[in-house]
């Protein structure tokens, strides 16, 4: 592609990308008012934190404060905090902090009072804030740079995205990082807010610009007559198109994966517990979280549906599942409606796990993993369970009642016969337990120990096969799900852009390229692939899709933040 070219091609892209965000800041008018929220939780306490960001801060200090100097920026100050209108003292020793914009948080001059936490005090301060106003009706008319008012849900970071302090992966990154409930939660938002969101946003701009380009070099094909002079053809013009297509899809194909496991550590990892009835699921589950959240019986189809507990699990998040048993008519000419209903959702849990755990008995272990005479057929949970193996589902299988057992021998004939009975079973994932507690806590642990390794093994990070650093597609595990879907729906018009284009047009023909393909279709296409790019970033067509976007994003903040 000769220098001319790919420059008119970088200029469109250019002219895109601004035109975009032109519209993008045209409908913002979000630093027009001051807006306050209390930061720290409602109640009784020893401090309490009020956040106001927007013009009227120092108009709100100098009223709350009459007389003192303004304090300096980032350094608190003691103050004592009078009533706007009645003069009367609302906190004796107040601790204010000072941010003058644009070198704050939201961009826009913020101050926080720390006050003492007595509901008195912060409701008084609070109702006192709306009358600090040059609006209010004691003081001058009403405008809307004058209005003070109770910031909304997200308020403050939604000003920082408008002011380009955060980017909207940031922002997310943020919400991750105040929802986070396990370690490797806290480990996963603390990487994507240092550095993760920095690097996927400036790989989403990178892939943005790069689809623009390509549509910029398409159009430049559609506007081609041959009376000019190039050095390139345009089969050769749509080869590159094509190469640099492919390229961006098969980085994207290595951003999915990790970013599919990264929503594994964010929203947790889903497992279900199955097996024959009388195995012991429920007496597992009761152990795994360390209290009785199922119901243990010796009497078969005891569970009936399926009984969830979240649970920290070494750090990951993980959902427990205890289903119904499965069994069949041949042992369980008792079974009724309800427990065949049972076993049917068993079975959609399945589907929907990430790991499956398979429990069995030492008692019903026969020959070519089958079954003993007086215990409950594995047959129904062994079909499940190889239907998963099939399927590339993570499975454990914990042989409980281990203590049963007289030798470590007969432990290890059993444990053979389901690696034999199970083909396609990783090395490992299988393990010997006793739910009796009684010198048998070590094969908990063990069992606990093989499925840390389980989902540290489902959350690793794929490196790109195109010599992309590691570190890059490493912070692909820090993308949210609405970041994943849209790069899935950009992935897909990259798809369909190259359907039709994988046959070789020989560059040295100078027939009608359009006769082969229509070229005006596949520039269409990049623009929508492009649109995703800009949408992750919340920079789409217009103020409705950046709304639509943004209101998605902020509805996970609290109020004050």
């Amino acid at each position: 592609m000769t220098p001319s070219r790919r420059l008119g091609g970088i200029m469109r892209a250019r002219a895109y990308a601004s035109n975009a965000h032109d519209d993008f800041h045209s409908y913002s008018n979000e630093g027009s008012r001051t807006v306050y929220a209390l930061s720290t939780p409602p109640g009784k306490s020893a401090i309490a934190v009020v956040r106001i960001t927007g013009p009227l801060c120092t108009n709100i200090y100098q009223t709350l404060c009459p007389s003192k100097p303004l304090p300096k920026p980032r350094a608190a100050t003691l103050r004592t905090l009078f009533h706007p209108l009645t003069a009367e003292v609302l906190d004796p020793s107040a601790l204010l902090l000072y941010f003058p914009g644009p070198n704050s948080f939201t961009g826009e001059d913020i101050l926080e009072l720390h006050l003492h936490g007595g509901p008195a005090v912060l409701k008084s301060v609070l109702s006192a804030l709306p009358k600090c106003s040059p609006s209010h009706p004691r003081l001058t008319p009403n405008t809307q740079q004058n209005i003070i008012l109770p910031a909304e849900p997200g308020e403050f970071t939604r000003r920082a995205f408008y002011n380009s302090r955060l980017s909207l992966p940031q922002i997310e990154a943020l919400a991750d990082l105040l929802s986070a409930e396990t370690e490797s939660q806290r480990l996963l938002s603390i990487q994507s807010t240092t550095k993760g969101a920095d690097e996927l946003s400036q790989t989403y701009d990178k892939w943005h610009l790069s689809l623009l380009a390509a549509r910029g070099e398409l159009e430049a094909l559609i506007d081609f007559s041959e009376d000019q002079q190039f050095e390139e053809t345009p089969e050769v013009l749509l080869k590159n198109v094509k190469d640099e297509i492919v390229m961006l899809r098969r980085q994207m194909d290595t951003y999915l994966s990790n970013a599919v496991k990264g929503e594994l550590l964010r929203n947790g990892i889903n497992l279900a517990l199955i097996g024959p009835p009388n195995v012991g699921k429920s007496s597992l589950l009761n152990r795994i979280v360390g209290r009785e959240a199922a119901i243990v019986s010796s009497k078969a189809g005891t569970t009936r549906d399926i009984v969830d507990v979240s649970v920290d699990m070494g750090g990951w998040m993980v959902v427990l599942g205890d289903t119904a048993g499965f069994r069949n008519g041949v042992f369980g000419s008792d079974i009724d409606e309800i427990e065949v209903e049972g076993m049917r959702r068993a079975r959609k849990r399945v589907e929907g796990a990430d790991v499956v755990v398979l429990v069995v008995s030492v008692e019903g272990v026969g020959g070519n993993f089958g079954v003993e005479v007086g215990h409950p057929s594995l047959e129904e949970a062994v079909e499940v369970i190889r239907e998963a193996i099939k399927n590339g589902k993570e499975v454990v299988v914990a042989v409980n009642k281990i203590d049963k057992l007289e030798n470590g021998e007969e432990l290890e004939r059993i444990l053979e016969l389901i690696r034999q009975g199970l083909p396609g079973l990783k090395e490992g994932r299988v393990v010997g337990i006793s739910c009796t507690g009684e010198g048998y806590e070590a094969t908990i642990q063990q069992l606990m120990g093989t499925l840390a390794s389980t989902f540290s093994d489902m959350t690793g990070v794929e490196e790109s096969m195109d010599g992309a650093p590691k570190n890059v597609w490493g912070e692909a595990i820090g993308a949210s799900s609405r970041q994943r879907v849209l790069v899935e729906e950009c992935y897909r018009y990259l798809g369909e852009f190259l359907s039709g284009l994988e046959g070789n047009h020989d560059a040295s023909k100078t027939h009608n390229i359009d006769e082969d393909i229509d070229i005006v279709l596949k520039a269409e296409i990049l623009r929508r692939a492009a649109g995703c790019m800009s949408r992750i970033m919340g920079k789409g067509e217009g103020a409705s899709t950046v709304d639509e976007v943004l209101g998605v994003v902020f509805e996970k903040f609290c109020v004050g933040k």
